[in-house]
């Protein structure tokens, strides 16, 4: 085993095996994986807590978007407020839900399979979930879950949850499951991005078993977890947070310049973590974009100006390249969620 592999919490993973959600073939296959590389409880806990996400690849052969999407609820409806390792305490003792999703910026404690960005506005919060298994179906599979049992913990914790929707960017699976019909008002598909939205109103919901005292003393033992597990930012991290800093639109030789290297040295560097200035450019662009429609105080031209394009022409132009909607358009179907 590495312990580099992006992967799943274990404590989930392994209630996960106990329950009855897996078919019996199932969990022998991930159980015969687990003996082959010498994965017992006590090996995964000293590799982070992960079960790796490519087990699920090795179990589900042919895992495609639509079975990794009713995978991803029906593994989520297992969750509890003890799954997820040193994020449990605080979990159970959080005071608000605003407490419960401020949680996720220690996720990198117990997973590397999702990342999250996070984006408030006047309205409420919006969470970017994004796969890094490297695989586009796992990819599904991670963030499914992982959208999926936050809706389901916020419901433990703080009761209604109605106005809450999880945003996915792949299509509704051909087939709903029982439990996903249930889920239904929750779900948005073929969304610009992967996001899960929580109204200021939800963020507000006082929780059932909130101990601020304990939620305190755990969020500064996950600051110095956190502070000691992430090690040096890829070039990547740094072009995209660099980007993301003041109006304007940057260039690749802008952003060079700030990392005190070549643009062909940081273009290099780019290609060797598996992307591109433009991928990253866009990819920001589009995220921030289609969060900012969200936000009904802003007009579309001012979110033009405040990303940096010169006119809302050329905004317009992009986003519809990017989504096949013009912003107007997203914005109206927004509205309607």
């Amino acid at each position: 085993m590495n312990g580099s592999d992006a992967g799943v919490p274990y404590t989930a993973f392994a209630q996960l095996l106990e329950s009855q959600t897996l078919d019996a073939e199932a969990a022998a296959r991930f159980r015969a994986i687990m003996v082959r590389e010498g994965a017992d409880e006590t090996t995964l806990l000293q590799l982070g807590g992960q079960a790796p996400a490519r087990w699920f690849r090795e179990v589900y052969p042919n895992l495609d978007a639509d079975q990794a999407t009713h995978l991803g609820h029906a593994f989520a409806d297992q969750a509890q407020l003890t799954s997820f390792g040193p994020l449990s305490l605080p979990l159970i003792s959080a005071g608000s839900v605003a407490e419960v999703m401020e949680l996720l910026t220690y996720l990198p404690l117990i997973t590397t399979a999702v990342s999250t960005r996070f984006h408030p506005n006047d309205d409420g919060l919006a969470v970017g979930l994004t796969g890094q298994t490297g695989d586009p179906d796992l990819d599904c599979l991670v963030v499914t879950y992982c959208g999926s049992a936050l809706l389901r913990l916020i419901r433990m914790l703080a009761g209604d949850v109605s106005t809450v929707r999880l945003h996915t960017s792949w299509p509704a699976p051909a087939s709903t499951t029982q439990h996903e019909d249930a889920l239904g008002r929750h779900l948005v598909f073929n969304a610009p991005m992967t996001f899960l939205y929580v109204p200021t109103e939800v963020l507000n919901e006082v929780c059932r078993f909130s101990d601020p005292v304990a939620y305190r003393h755990a969020i500064a033992d996950l600051s110095k977890s956190l502070e000691h597990r992430i090690g040096p930012a890829s070039y990547a991290t740094k072009v995209r947070l660099s980007i993301e800093e003041g109006p304007g639109l940057k260039t690749c030789q802008s952003v060079a310049n700030e990392l005190s290297i070549s643009t062909s040295t940081l273009k290099r560097r780019l290609l060797n973590e598996g992307t591109t200035f433009r991928e990253i450019l866009e990819s920001s662009l589009l995220e921030r974009a289609s969060l900012k429609l969200l936000d009904r105080s802003l007009s579309v031209s001012e979110i033009a100006v405040e990303l940096g394009f010169s006119d809302l022409t050329n905004f317009s132009h992009a986003f519809k390249r990017w989504t096949g909607q013009s912003p107007s358009q997203f914005r109206q179907e927004c509205l309607r969620w």
